[in-house]
């Protein structure tokens, strides 16, 4: 290996360690905005009080049984949103909401809104396991 090949893996090995350094802060972050979006009834406490006072992802847990029976009246961009975050809570049951709901694969995703892809990919690029 040539020295420049030695230092642009340093380089981005360096940069990775300062991406999952700040990681659980960004996913916390994107996490309660998605929180806000979708509304606090779902989440932690369920309140809004909750919502402010909340310091880690451990705060906001979704309310699976709640979520269970909100989700069917919500338009379908609220149900795949909300089937998305869950299952970065639960892999199992936001995969059966993520069916339920008509997602199929990532590209279903794409019906979100900006914001809301925003929160999914920060998610996605932040996550460090729950």
């Amino acid at each position: 290996m040539n020295p420049a090949s030695n230092s642009d893996i340093f380089e981005d090995i360096r940069q990775a360690e300062a991406h999952f350094a700040q990681a659980p802060h960004a996913f916390f972050q994107a996490w309660k905005h998605g929180v806000e979006l979708v509304g606090p009834e779902l989440f932690g406490d369920g309140t809004p009080q909750g919502l402010d006072a909340a310091i880690s992802k451990w705060d906001l847990c979704p309310i699976l049984a709640d979520i269970n029976q909100a989700i069917g009246p919500m338009s379908a961009g609220e149900k795949v949103f909300l089937a998305a975050m869950t299952s970065f809570y639960n892999a199992e049951i936001g995969g059966a909401l993520l069916k339920r709901v008509g997602v199929h694969g990532l590209a279903d995703l794409g019906g979100l809104d900006l914001q809301r892809r925003k929160v999914i990919a920060t998610l996605i690029l932040n996550y460090h396991g729950w």
